[in-house]
């Protein structure tokens, strides 16, 4: 189900990502890297929640984050 803002909820009304880690990742793949913005570009999220998955996707060790001028580049860790 959707709410008026347009998030997804399971029946117990509990908030479910509407895009899978592993969509993040085949898309961070197939880009060879990617910045915040581009990810919250392709999936229509804000920036600081583009962010919170892709800090989430490296705390789990999938993804690797490093900087490049006053952004940060994510790539796939590797395994």
């Amino acid at each position: 189900m959707e709410d008026e803002t347009g998030r997804l909820h399971d029946e117990a009304g509990k908030f479910t990502q509407s895009v899978s880690d592993e969509e993040i990742i085949d898309f961070i793949d197939d880009q060879n890297g990617v910045a915040t913005a581009e990810v919250a570009d392709q999936f229509d999220y804000k920036r600081p929640s583009a962010y919170r998955r892709l800090k989430s996707l490296e705390d789990d060790g999938r993804v690797v984050s490093r900087e490049i001028g006053n952004s940060l580049l994510w790539e796939l860790a590797d395994e």
